[in-house]
């Protein structure tokens, strides 16, 4: 990575941290971390938005909904101290893409390899729902990463809120598309004008892989296929 792409990612990250400009999403990621919930009362919850974090010469891109409110709005990390995260880092771990299979916060020593991973909205937003405006507002921090991210040759977009969100990226970076071209359905894939290949995959939420919806080996085969596009 060069030194303007790594100066351009710490910029950036300063940038998110310190964003306030949805005032819902404000208000909502700091009273969660007052209140806490009781099983992490004794933690000092994150409650900003939450930066990107991962490999800067990575080739996948993991593109996420949005923080968990006791998740990663209290660890500061994408996929950190939930449910979620418990899921998908030991198949991260065992497909080679992290150093160990488990997250539990900023210092606990987790380094991706030719992966990257963010979200679409920076901030925990009532109900897991981002309002529309809210995403738009985000747009600029995730069209600014993957210009920063000269290498990323895929993006795993996890969910359709994802996917629909790296659509609209891609539209914004001026390549004209039409959305009904592109259909969400787990392990669709999709090669986009701008050259990357996109990858959909069902969200690792609680809900779908607690009801069967996602499995281990489903979401396996998302990473394996990752594998095999940077290498073709």
């Amino acid at each position: 990575m060069s030194a303007r792409s790594a100066s351009e990612l710490q910029i950036l990250e300063a940038e998110v941290v310190a964003c306030r400009q949805c005032a819902r999403l404000v208000e909502y990621r700091e009273r969660i971390g007052r209140e806490k919930r009781r099983a992490y009362r004794d933690c000092d919850y994150w409650a900003k938005p939450v930066p990107g974090f991962g490999d800067p010469n990575a080739r996948v891109l993991v593109l996420g909904l949005a923080p968990g409110a006791h998740g990663s709005n209290r660890t500061g990390r994408p996929f950190t101290g939930d449910a979620s995260g418990n899921f998908m880092y030991p198949i991260l771990f065992r497909a080679n893409y992290a150093s160990q299979p488990t997250a539990t916060g900023r210092d606990d020593g987790m380094k991706l390899h030719d992966l990257w991973i963010t979200a679409a909205v920076r901030c925990a937003p009532p109900d897991n729902k981002p309002l529309p405006a809210e995403q738009k507002c985000c747009q600029q921090f995730t069209l600014r990463e993957l210009a920063a991210l000269k290498n990323v040759r895929v993006i795993i977009a996890l969910g359709k809120f994802a996917f629909d969100a790296y659509l609209a990226a891609v539209a914004a970076e001026g390549h004209a598309i039409r959305k009904g071209d592109y259909r969400f359905a787990h392990l669709a894939e999709y090669a986009m004008p701008n050259g990357i290949k996109l990858l959909a995959s069902y969200h690792p939420s609680n809900q779908n892989t607690a009801t069967g919806k996602l499995t281990v080996a489903m979401f396996e085969l998302v990473f394996a296929r990752a594998r095999e596009l940077t290498l073709a």
